[in-house]
């Protein structure tokens, strides 16, 4: 069965001047149990929640199967990480999931593509591991609550 593995909301872009600089330091509290998802501005909390500039991209997921084991959303700095979901498949659908507390709708615009930043805090070569894989940039198109756990995922057009 599908499954929602992590979240993440963080109020900070940690991933800023030259990767051989490292990251800015983590804010306590980024990865959470839940999310509170808000049509056309993204998720409560988040660092681009509101942002005009990030309104088509406010939300992203990527798939675990995608990423190294032991490897999680602190590193690749988005806020979904599944399982059982191929989610680089989905540009241009609708990925539409319920953790329980109704259906929430994303509007899958694009790819998440990687930067130099994942040699930095996965390791050397993810950069180029990642390409076609680093999962998707998405629009929420309704509010609603995601958790941690057991997830129902319908695909719309």
């Amino acid at each position: 069965m599908p499954r929602i593995v992590q979240l993440l909301a963080s109020p900070v872009h940690r991933y800023v001047g030259r990767p051989a600089d490292g990251p800015a330091p983590a804010p306590p509290g980024e990865l959470v149990a839940e999310i509170q998802v808000r049509a056309g501005l993204g998720i409560v909390g988040d660092r681009y929640f509101g942002k005009p500039a990030h309104r088509d991209a406010s939300v992203t997921v990527i798939a675990q199967e995608s990423l190294p084991p032991g490897v999680d959303l602190v590193q690749v700095r988005r806020n979904l990480l599944t399982t059982g979901i191929a989610v680089d498949e989905l540009v241009g659908s609708v990925l539409i999931l319920d953790s329980g507390d109704g259906p929430v709708s994303l509007a899958v615009r694009r790819p998440a593509n990687p930067c130099a930043w994942m040699d930095v805090t996965i390791g050397p070569g993810a950069w180029r591991a990642l390409r076609r894989r680093g999962g998707v940039r998405c629009t929420p198109l309704t509010d609603g609550t995601l958790r941690v756990g057991p997830v129902e995922v319908r695909i719309g057009g």
